[in-house]
Protein backbone atom coordinates (compact mmCIF):
# COMPACT_ATOMS: atom_id res chain seq x y z
CA UNK A 1 0.00 0.00 0.00
CA UNK A 2 1.29 3.45 -0.91
CA UNK A 3 1.96 5.51 2.21
CA UNK A 4 3.72 8.50 0.70
CA UNK A 5 5.25 10.03 -2.42
CA UNK A 6 8.66 11.39 -3.30
CA UNK A 7 7.89 14.16 -5.79
CA UNK A 8 10.37 15.89 -8.07
CA UNK A 9 9.16 19.12 -9.67
CA UNK A 10 11.44 20.61 -12.31
CA UNK A 11 11.90 24.19 -13.40
CA UNK A 12 11.31 25.04 -17.06
CA UNK A 13 14.13 23.64 -19.17
CA UNK A 14 15.61 21.38 -16.49
CA UNK A 15 14.54 18.02 -17.93
CA UNK A 16 13.45 17.88 -21.56
CA UNK A 17 10.97 15.34 -22.98
CA UNK A 18 13.70 13.93 -25.25
CA UNK A 19 16.47 13.91 -22.67
CA UNK A 20 18.85 11.12 -23.75
CA UNK A 21 18.71 9.61 -20.24
CA UNK A 22 14.95 9.12 -20.49
CA UNK A 23 11.83 11.04 -19.49
CA UNK A 24 8.20 10.49 -18.62
CA UNK A 25 6.94 12.29 -21.70
CA UNK A 26 5.02 10.58 -24.49
CA UNK A 27 5.92 13.10 -27.18
CA UNK A 28 7.80 16.33 -27.88
CA UNK A 29 5.38 19.26 -28.18
CA UNK A 30 7.79 22.06 -29.07
CA UNK A 31 8.94 21.96 -32.68
CA UNK A 32 12.25 23.58 -31.65
CA UNK A 33 13.08 20.46 -29.67
CA UNK A 34 11.78 17.89 -32.16
CA UNK A 35 14.97 17.99 -34.24
CA UNK A 36 16.82 16.57 -31.24
CA UNK A 37 14.76 13.39 -31.30
CA UNK A 38 11.51 11.90 -30.13
CA UNK A 39 10.37 11.62 -26.52
CA UNK A 40 12.47 9.18 -24.51
CA UNK A 41 9.73 7.77 -22.28
CA UNK A 42 10.86 5.32 -19.60
CA UNK A 43 8.74 3.18 -17.30
CA UNK A 44 11.14 3.16 -14.36
CA UNK A 45 10.42 5.20 -11.24
CA UNK A 46 14.09 5.16 -10.25
CA UNK A 47 16.21 8.20 -11.03
CA UNK A 48 18.03 8.12 -14.37
CA UNK A 49 19.99 11.31 -13.66
CA UNK A 50 23.34 9.52 -13.42
CA UNK A 51 22.81 7.40 -16.55
CA UNK A 52 25.61 7.95 -19.14
CA UNK A 53 24.46 10.11 -22.07
CA UNK A 54 25.52 12.56 -24.76
CA UNK A 55 25.82 15.72 -22.66
CA UNK A 56 26.58 17.96 -25.66
CA UNK A 57 23.39 16.92 -27.39
CA UNK A 58 21.36 17.53 -24.22
CA UNK A 59 22.83 21.01 -23.76
CA UNK A 60 22.33 21.85 -27.46
CA UNK A 61 18.65 20.95 -27.14
CA UNK A 62 18.35 23.31 -24.16
CA UNK A 63 19.75 26.13 -26.30
CA UNK A 64 16.81 25.72 -28.68
CA UNK A 65 14.16 26.34 -26.02
CA UNK A 66 11.78 29.24 -26.54
CA UNK A 67 12.92 30.78 -23.24
CA UNK A 68 16.11 30.37 -21.27
CA UNK A 69 16.03 27.50 -18.78
CA UNK A 70 14.80 28.78 -15.43
CA UNK A 71 17.22 28.91 -12.51
CA UNK A 72 15.63 30.05 -9.26
CA UNK A 73 17.55 32.47 -7.05
CA UNK A 74 17.56 32.19 -3.28
CA UNK A 75 14.95 34.97 -3.04
CA UNK A 76 12.73 33.16 -5.54
CA UNK A 77 13.18 29.89 -3.60
CA UNK A 78 11.96 31.63 -0.45
CA UNK A 79 8.92 32.92 -2.35
CA UNK A 80 8.21 29.40 -3.66
CA UNK A 81 8.45 28.13 -0.08
CA UNK A 82 5.86 30.69 1.05
CA UNK A 83 3.54 29.54 -1.74
CA UNK A 84 4.03 25.92 -0.68
CA UNK A 85 3.27 26.87 2.93
CA UNK A 86 -0.04 28.49 1.97
CA UNK A 87 -1.02 25.40 0.01
CA UNK A 88 -0.10 23.03 2.86
CA UNK A 89 -2.08 25.11 5.34
CA UNK A 90 -5.21 25.15 3.15
CA UNK A 91 -5.11 21.58 1.88
CA UNK A 92 -3.94 19.58 4.88
CA UNK A 93 -1.20 17.93 2.80
CA UNK A 94 1.55 16.64 5.11
CA UNK A 95 5.09 17.39 3.93
CA UNK A 96 7.93 15.46 5.59
CA UNK A 97 10.82 16.89 3.56
CA UNK A 98 11.38 19.69 1.05
CA UNK A 99 14.42 20.97 -0.84
CA UNK A 100 13.96 23.91 -3.23
CA UNK A 101 16.99 23.96 -5.52
CA UNK A 102 17.80 26.29 -8.44
CA UNK A 103 16.54 23.92 -11.16
CA UNK A 104 14.26 21.47 -9.34
CA UNK A 105 12.40 20.72 -6.14
CA UNK A 106 12.15 17.56 -4.04
CA UNK A 107 9.23 16.86 -1.70
CA UNK A 108 8.28 13.89 0.44
CA UNK A 109 4.55 14.01 1.13
CA UNK A 110 2.13 11.75 2.94
CA UNK A 111 -0.48 10.03 0.80
CA UNK A 112 -3.47 12.35 0.53
CA UNK A 113 -6.95 12.35 -0.95
CA UNK A 114 -5.33 14.09 -3.95
CA UNK A 115 -3.18 11.96 -6.25
CA UNK A 116 0.52 12.67 -6.70
CA UNK A 117 0.01 14.45 -10.06
CA UNK A 118 -2.68 16.71 -8.58
CA UNK A 119 -0.45 17.60 -5.65
CA UNK A 120 2.42 18.48 -8.00
CA UNK A 121 0.12 20.77 -10.02
CA UNK A 122 -1.15 22.40 -6.82
CA UNK A 123 2.35 22.96 -5.48
CA UNK A 124 3.39 24.52 -8.80
CA UNK A 125 0.27 26.67 -9.05
CA UNK A 126 0.56 28.04 -5.53
CA UNK A 127 4.28 28.73 -5.96
CA UNK A 128 3.60 30.59 -9.22
CA UNK A 129 0.91 32.72 -7.55
CA UNK A 130 3.35 33.63 -4.79
CA UNK A 131 6.13 34.46 -7.27
CA UNK A 132 3.69 36.77 -9.06
CA UNK A 133 2.58 38.38 -5.79
CA UNK A 134 6.20 39.02 -4.86
CA UNK A 135 7.13 40.34 -8.32
CA UNK A 136 9.65 37.51 -8.73
CA UNK A 137 8.30 35.42 -11.62
CA UNK A 138 11.44 34.37 -13.57
CA UNK A 139 9.70 34.63 -16.97
CA UNK A 140 7.65 37.77 -16.25
CA UNK A 141 9.35 39.69 -19.08
CA UNK A 142 7.78 37.32 -21.61
CA UNK A 143 4.17 37.92 -20.52
CA UNK A 144 2.00 39.18 -23.38
CA UNK A 145 -0.60 41.90 -22.81
CA UNK A 146 -3.54 40.53 -20.87
CA UNK A 147 -1.96 37.09 -20.50
CA UNK A 148 0.02 35.46 -17.69
CA UNK A 149 3.75 34.90 -17.99
CA UNK A 150 4.85 31.50 -19.34
CA UNK A 151 5.01 28.79 -16.71
CA UNK A 152 8.35 28.60 -14.89
CA UNK A 153 7.82 24.83 -14.48
CA UNK A 154 8.48 21.75 -16.52
CA UNK A 155 5.29 20.12 -17.72
CA UNK A 156 5.65 16.84 -15.88
CA UNK A 157 7.33 15.78 -12.69
CA UNK A 158 8.66 12.53 -11.31
CA UNK A 159 6.93 10.59 -8.58
CA UNK A 160 8.10 7.62 -6.58
CA UNK A 161 5.64 5.63 -4.48
CA UNK A 162 6.81 4.88 -0.94
CA UNK A 163 5.22 1.91 0.79
CA UNK A 164 7.07 1.50 4.09
CA UNK A 165 8.50 3.61 6.91
CA UNK A 166 11.98 2.57 5.75
CA UNK A 167 11.29 3.85 2.21
CA UNK A 168 9.97 7.12 3.60
CA UNK A 169 12.99 7.62 5.88
CA UNK A 170 15.36 6.95 2.96
CA UNK A 171 13.53 9.48 0.79
CA UNK A 172 13.53 12.08 3.56
CA UNK A 173 17.28 11.69 4.06
CA UNK A 174 17.86 11.94 0.31
CA UNK A 175 15.84 15.16 0.11
CA UNK A 176 17.40 16.70 3.23
CA UNK A 177 20.91 15.91 1.94
CA UNK A 178 20.22 17.11 -1.61
CA UNK A 179 21.19 20.79 -1.11
CA UNK A 180 24.56 19.66 0.27
CA UNK A 181 25.35 18.02 -3.09
CA UNK A 182 25.11 21.48 -4.68
CA UNK A 183 27.25 23.11 -2.00
CA UNK A 184 24.24 24.69 -0.28
CA UNK A 185 23.16 24.46 3.38
CA UNK A 186 20.36 22.22 4.59
CA UNK A 187 16.93 23.78 4.29
CA UNK A 188 14.36 24.24 7.04
CA UNK A 189 10.79 25.07 6.03
CA UNK A 190 8.03 25.88 8.52
CA UNK A 191 5.49 23.77 6.60
CA UNK A 192 7.57 20.58 6.96
CA UNK A 193 6.40 18.17 9.67
CA UNK A 194 8.80 15.83 11.46
CA UNK A 195 8.29 12.22 10.39
CA UNK A 196 7.47 9.85 13.24
CA UNK A 197 6.20 6.86 11.26
CA UNK A 198 2.94 5.76 9.67
CA UNK A 199 3.04 1.94 9.87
Amino acid sequence: MVLAHHLLISAYGFWLPNDPRGSWSDFVRAWELARYGEATKVATRASVASKPHDRKSRLAAKQSLKYSAVTFTGVQARSIGHGFGRYVERSGVVVWACAILPSHIHLVVRRHRYGAETMMQQFKGNATMQLNRDGLHPLAEFAEAGKPAPSPWGEHGWKVFLDSDADIRRAIKYVEDNPLKEGKPRQHWSFVTRFTGVE
